[in-house]
């Protein structure tokens, strides 16, 4: 935090407690469900910061305006806002949280037109006079969306933005008072906190650049990397390890970067393999949207197909002969293989008979052993002492 700077601590008056009777709508009265649905008890569509913003919102009158949520994980926050008859706006960056919201609307009787949401290439389309934000874990994103947000706000517009403890970044609030207005922290309630700020006319905050660019190791081609894009600072081990092993000798094979951030993997068999059919994939759209940047200024005069979507569950069975692969281990803060056994069996099913998947991973996560249930044949092409690649198929 720079010298001098002050927080003031926040204190939710007791009044609007979530234990108490007068408390806004509870989530966990609510139909609410997570994308994709999951069995597991713990895992909740919602948390104690989601709850805790819904709160402190309640003590606002209703602005003329909708409110706009950003980063709303599964879409619970909206959903109970627009059970409450607001207007409502949501911002994000995550394909599976508007499918959430989708889902969770449905559940509770609402239609999909209740909330309007925009992706984030897109600029939300009112002068808001409130806002509730969950604080993303990449502070580029952050910086990005209260970059773009500012010229959205009226003056002195209220900005709640909340966080479980764990994964409350140290400079979130700098950014804030540097974007928006000084900032409060509240106290922490159920392991979360809140930051409260509004926005400040006098403010004249300086916009910077945020995109990041490095080369594609072994080609002359650049990376470019919008805000919040996963390994958008430098090539990341796994990708590194498994790029060596997309070979040349692909002809026109219908090629699928499976979650494929920048788009690292699925340039190298561009490059390697100039009449190989290319398409991107990823459920996050500042993903797609730099790996299409770079697509088209390594291959001006090459066509490709990029999607936005839970991986391969729209793709047509036998459709693909190489899908490469560098899954995610995590969703939202969540760490484990749910995904990436999502992401396996789409593939076994999007494959032709004969076709393959290039898969890398942390050995210790033990990919083998899920892909030999899925796949009749798997074997490991390149290892280092962290990570595995694998391939599996079924001739």
């Amino acid at each position: 935090m720079p010298a001098g700077r002050r927080i003031v601590i926040l204190r939710v008056s007791r009044a609007a407690d979530p234990a108490m009777s007068n408390a806004p709508i509870q989530l966990a009265e609510l139909p609410l469900q997570r994308y994709p649905a999951t069995q597991e008890p713990t895992l909740l569509a919602f948390d104690a910061a989601d709850q805790y913003l819904l709160t402190r919102l309640a003590e606002e009158q209703p602005a003329a305006t909708p409110l706009l949520v950003i980063n709303d994980n599964f879409g619970s926050l909206a959903t109970a806002l627009a059970l409450q008859g607001r207007q409502v706006h949501s911002w994000g960056d995550s394909w599976m949280a508007w499918q959430a919201l989708q889902h969770n609307l449905q559940a509770n009787g609402l239609a999909a037109e209740a909330v309007q949401f925009f992706n984030s290439q897109q600029i939300p389309d009112q002068h808001y006079a409130q806002v509730l934000l969950r604080i993303p874990k990449s502070l580029s994103l952050l910086q990005d969306q209260l970059q773009r947000l500012r010229p959205q706000l009226q003056d002195h517009a209220l900005l709640l933005a909340g966080s479980m403890l764990k994964h409350l970044p140290p400079t979130a609030g700098d950014l804030l008072a540097a974007q928006i207005g000084p900032y409060q922290a509240s106290l922490a309630w159920k392991k979360a906190r809140l930051l409260q700020c509004r926005r400040d006319p006098a403010l004249q905050p300086a916009a910077k650049p945020l995109d990041s660019r490095y080369p594609l190791e072994g080609t002359p081609l650049t990376l470019h990397n919008h805000p919040g894009v996963f390994s958008r600072e430098r090539l990341d081990i796994g990708t590194r390890v498994l790029l060596p092993c997309i070979t040349a000798d692909l002809g026109e094979a219908r090629v699928v970067d499976l979650g494929c951030g920048n788009g690292a993997l699925g340039l190298m068999a561009a490059w390697r393999n100039p009449q190989a059919r290319l398409t991107f994939i990823d459920e996050s759209w500042a993903a797609v949207a730099s790996a299409r940047q770079n697509f088209q200024a390594a291959f001006p005069d090459r066509t490709a197909e990029f999607i936005v979507s839970d991986g391969l569950s729209e793709a047509t069975a036998a459709s693909c002969d190489l899908i490469l692969c560098n899954p995610p281990f995590h969703q939202q803060q969540v760490v484990g293989d749910r995904i990436a056994r999502r992401l396996f069996r789409q593939s076994q099913r999007a494959l032709v008979p004969g076709g393959r998947l290039l898969v890398v991973g942390n050995r210790h996560l033990g990919y083998h052993l899920t892909l030999q249930k899925i796949f009749r044949q798997v074997r490991q092409l390149a290892a280092n002492p962290k990570f595995v690649v694998l391939e599996a198929g079924n001739s």
